[in-house]
């Protein structure tokens, strides 16, 4: 039997603790079905205690750790709902490869920071996957457009998405208007920073497609399969790489086509919205918007599990809820009613690393200073003849300080060799 090794981070009585544990039978009514044991611990004797010698993390930091060549590793940089909150951003998925490849499902409002916190050069984040076009899944697609050519990606950001039943509710329509909407601010950097990043290309798909390809490049390839959510467009993914099977399922009511081409997926994500009651109460829907919401626009926590009953993953992930002390509860006891098998109740900085062996979940610490990663390649020199000059107007109100920053000018010439001048 395959090992299951998770980590439990949640902000209630209930499950106030992080605990590694494995899945198993237990004595505590009030255990959920969970065995708890310290796995780091129980691999030490007393004895190789040091003073001076780190011992095992039961969390990940970024950038700290090799990826194998047989291994795949998820983290969370967004698992909310629509109205993102410092907790949890949007939906915002990174699927990192040991053959080097970093893929980026959906990218919901606020995941950008989340992004950034993982350290990762911006060269190796240039392909996007959208499951539809709701902005809690690709509102900040302008952050890591700009931001990411900023912080040191030097080629387009590919984008693949959707069509929708009309030209403009698909993907293409969406990034060419998106293009057109950072006129000013892609105009404004002209002449002054590396040119190469900012561009963007949109890779349409039919959103009916039933497993039909829509990526493959280095040994990876990604399906997409119809969704069921708000409009027609909506889609999920498969991802099959290296012997294994990841599949997101972006939002959707529990359909046919998962419960068939999502079988028996190493980790499969899925979402499940929050209990009705909790939306009537949090969100102040009216009953008839939460029952409509909640469980037919969305998934329901006890349809999401007879969904998982029927795919069986290996490990099942649950998102697009907030994950707080007085709501947690229900989505668990509702899920549980329905699906006895692995399941991690998703937040933002979650990590799984996936082995054909084992499914090891922690939770990420991160640096919330972080500066950019170096770029992967020597960055390009601005050629200054492209700069949009200001207006005479704008121009003529410059206060005249070149005094004062002419010794700065003076050191950059004298430390790397050049003549520049102010303007």
């Amino acid at each position: 039997m395959v090992a299951v090794n998770k980590v439990l981070v949640t902000a209630s009585l209930a499950f106030m603790a992080v605990a590694t544990y494995q899945w198993g039978n237990s004595d505590s009514p009030d255990s959920r079905g969970v065995q708890l044991i310290d796995t780091a611990v129980a691999a030490e004797t007393p004895a190789e205690y040091s003073p001076v010698k780190a011992r095992a993390r039961d969390f990940y930091t970024p950038n700290s750790e090799d990826l194998a060549p047989d291994e795949m590793r998820l983290i969370a940089c967004g698992t909310g709902m629509p109205t993102a909150r410092p907790k949890q951003a949007a939906s915002c998925w990174l699927l990192e490869l040991g053959n080097g490849d970093k893929l980026l499902f959906d990218l919901g409002t606020g995941s950008a920071e989340r992004i950034a916190a993982m350290q990762i050069p911006y060269n190796y984040l240039d392909k996007v996957f959208l499951s539809h076009l709701h902005t809690d899944h690709f509102g900040d697609l302008d952050a890591l457009f700009i931001g990411g050519a900023l912080a040191g990606r030097q080629k387009p950001l590919r984008v693949w998405g959707p069509s929708g039943a009309t030209p403009e509710r698909g993907t293409k329509y969406a990034v060419e208007h998106l293009r057109k909407a950072l006129t000013w601010d892609i105009d404004g950097r002209a002449g002054l920073t590396d040119p190469r990043g900012y561009h963007i290309e949109a890779n349409e798909f039919d959103y009916k497609a039933v497993n039909g390809i829509v990526y493959q490049e280095n040994g990876v390839t990604i399906r997409s399969i119809p969704a069921i959510h708000s409009l027609d467009g909506p889609v999920s993914f498969i991802v099959e790489w290296n012997g294994f099977k990841f599949v997101f399922g972006g939002d959707t009511y529990p359909n046919k086509w998962f419960a068939k081409y999502a079988q028996d997926a190493d980790l499969a994500i899925h979402e499940c919205f929050i209990a009705v009651p909790d939306m009537i109460e949090k969100f102040k829907f009216t009953p008839q918007s939460a029952l409509a919401v909640g469980t037919q626009i969305h998934t329901a926590p006890a349809a999401f599990g007879k969904m998982m009953s029927i795919i069986k993953p290996r490990m099942a992930v649950a998102y697009h809820f907030f994950k707080d002390f007085d709501t947690t509860g229900a989505i668990y006891d509702g899920i549980r009613s329905t699906y006895d098998g692995p399941l991690s109740l998703s937040e933002d900085y979650m990590v799984w690393n996936i082995t054909k062996d084992d499914i090891r979940v922690r939770m990420a610490v991160i640096d919330e200073d972080v500066w950019p990663p170096p770029a992967t390649e020597k960055p390009q020199a601005p050629d200054a003849s492209l700069r949009i000059p200001y207006s005479d107007m704008i121009s003529g109100g410059k206060y005249d300080m070149s005094d004062v920053i002419q010794p700065t000018y003076d050191e950059i010439n004298k430390e790397y060799g050049l003549n520049e001048k102010q303007e």
